[in-house]
């Protein structure tokens, strides 16, 4: 693996995955000001890079993230401004939903708080079986941040984020696979493996057309049935006309793997 130099990430290439990993293990990787703004550089970084086609985001020894930073003890969440639309994004500059390579979570351990509101933002999870997982913000008096109130409800139903976001309960890995917060719950030990496995599949799908399928998928959390036909339409047209359909047609009729031309960096539509 290749690697860049983070003070609370690491951040490492793993063939064409970027292999994000937060990096305080004896603080079982509570979330501070340096670890938000380090995955909002590395995330930045990664869709700029054409040889990164995933990004896999967990978590190093036994948890994945157990919340906020408690340093500041009953302070920990005073001093925001509550004008500011902003306050809740906890100083990440690039979310995992605003790149457009796709983002996968590999919740190795526990994950509580911002320690599971962050991989909600992720386009897929996948977590440890045993793992504690809580967004547990009512239980210190907070409330959930980062668009939980929309995407928990979105991937587990309304009555299952009700339980969760208010109750602010502790639930396993399994029982979030069961209820869609997760994909998969695995043995702690496979979790990356499987992440892994997975952020590999998609050399075989064009770039390009992966961004714009993402971009629209994120925009389809708000959009109606009509909104998406429109858009999807003239995409449709633009993909059809690019080299890379081409390329996919010819590779799968002579059965081999693609070799994709467009750049997500440089080849993206300005309508999208």
């Amino acid at each position: 693996m290749s690697t860049m130099s983070f003070d609370s990430i690491i951040y490492e290439m793993s063939d064409t995955t970027a292999v994000v990993t937060i990096n305080r293990p004896d603080k079982m990787n509570t979330w501070n000001a340096t670890v938000a703004s380090e995955l909002g550089q590395a995330l930045y970084q990664a869709n700029l890079d054409d040889k990164v086609r995933a990004v896999v985001i967990t978590g190093a020894g036994r948890a994945f993230c157990a919340g906020a930073d408690l340093e500041r003890g009953d302070e920990t969440f005073a001093g925001r401004d509550s004008a500011d639309s902003s306050a809740n994004e906890s100083a990440v500059s690039v979310h995992p939903y605003q790149i457009d390579k796709p983002v996968i979570a590999a919740i190795n351990g526990a994950a509580v708080g911002v320690g599971m509101t962050y991989p909600m933002l992720c386009d897929i999870r996948y977590g440890a079986e045993d793992a504690k997982m809580g967004f547990v913000f009512t239980r210190r008096g907070m409330m959930p941040e980062l668009a939980a109130h929309v995407l928990v409800q979105k991937v587990a139903g309304f009555s299952n984020a009700a339980d969760l976001l208010l109750s602010g309960r502790i639930f396993r890995g399994r029982e979030a696979a069961q209820m869609g917060i997760v994909s998969e719950a695995l043995p702690a030990d496979q979790v990356l493996d499987r992440a892994l496995a997975h952020a590999a599949e998609y050399r075989l799908a064009a770039p390009v057309s992966v961004a714009i399928t993402k971009r629209l998928l994120w925009q389809g959390l708000s959009d109606s049935v009509p909104e998406m036909l429109a858009k999807e339409g003239p995409l449709f047209a633009w993909v059809g006309n690019q080299e890379d359909a081409k390329e996919g047609i010819r590779s799968f009729v002579e059965k081999r793997d693609p070799e994709w031309k467009l750049s997500v960096a440089r080849d993206l539509p300005e309508s999208i």
